[in-house]
């Protein structure tokens, strides 16, 4: 066996594919005279490097929970004049969460608010962020499951640790005073520690009925404000649209 199959053996042996799968074409620019040994060697190294930075990017992406994968380059800012486009970019820059500042989407079903979420997401994931995507009626049923089988605090810890937290859908169903508390209790530990990125259906005048609690909202709301920004969307609905256009091309086939 010669030392080039010895070498394609260790190369694939200690999981270095993309140093394999190029060492041919780099073989052959060192033997012309196009590459130095150490210039082939480091451009080897870097594709390797980011093929695992790639590979992380993608595991952080995939553990956050995300509904789809959809970044802030697919969204149609065109279709939702009302979204101030910089803001949104400027938003995906992160520097929010370095100053631990908040999120808030709000604007009636299919305007956007989870894709931009989402997108936001994604990108603090692939940046290597600890991020998780929950509905919040399923995080309550997390919090109030946990708080029966006594592992409340445990639970509160783990929902807590995440750099950024994304909330999805405030405002579709209201939830009792014991499911207020406990979502309280959340963004209390939050607070100026980590970021919380929240979509809502609701206009913050009607949160003390989702509460059930008009001191209760107005105790969440006095936390996700404080250091927030607030994208308000007003404009179609994407899904609404599409329908629409569907059943306006189906007539016309008629």
């Amino acid at each position: 066996m010669s030392n080039y199959v010895k070498l394609l053996n260790n190369l694939e042996g200690l999981g270095l594919n993309n140093i394999k799968n190029n060492i041919d074409t780099y073989l052959d620019l060192m033997t012309s005279g196009e590459k130095s040994i150490i210039d082939a060697l480091y451009e080897l190294s870097n594709l390797e490097i980011k093929s695992k930075q790639e590979k992380a990017k993608l595991a952080c992406v995939k553990v956050a929970n995300f509904p789809f994968l959809k970044e802030i380059d697919d969204f149609d800012f065109d279709f939702q004049p009302s979204i101030n486009k910089q803001q949104i970019l400027d938003l995906k820059s992160l520097r929010f969460i370095e100053n631990n500042e908040n999120i808030l989407f709000v604007g009636t079903p299919g305007v956007g608010k989870t894709h931009l979420a989402t997108s936001l997401g994604i990108e603090c994931a692939k940046h290597r962020y600890s991020t998780y995507f929950i509905h919040f009626q399923e995080l309550i049923a997390q919090l109030k499951k946990a708080l029966a089988e006594n592992r409340l605090e445990t639970r509160l810890k783990h929902y807590s640790k995440y750099k950024v937290l994304i909330i999805d859908e405030i405002g579709y169903l209201p939830i009792d005073n014991d499911a207020a508390n406990l979502f309280f209790q959340l963004i209390s530990k939050r607070y100026e520690r980590h970021c919380t990125i929240i979509t809502t259906n609701a206009p913050f005048s009607s949160w003390g009925e989702i509460f059930g609690s008009a001191t209760i909202a107005h105790a969440i709301l006095d936390r996700l404000l404080h250091h927030s920004h607030v994208i308000s969307i007003k404009g179609p609905s994407y899904r609404l649209q599409s329908k629409i256009n569907y059943l306006d091309s189906s007539s016309e086939n008629y």
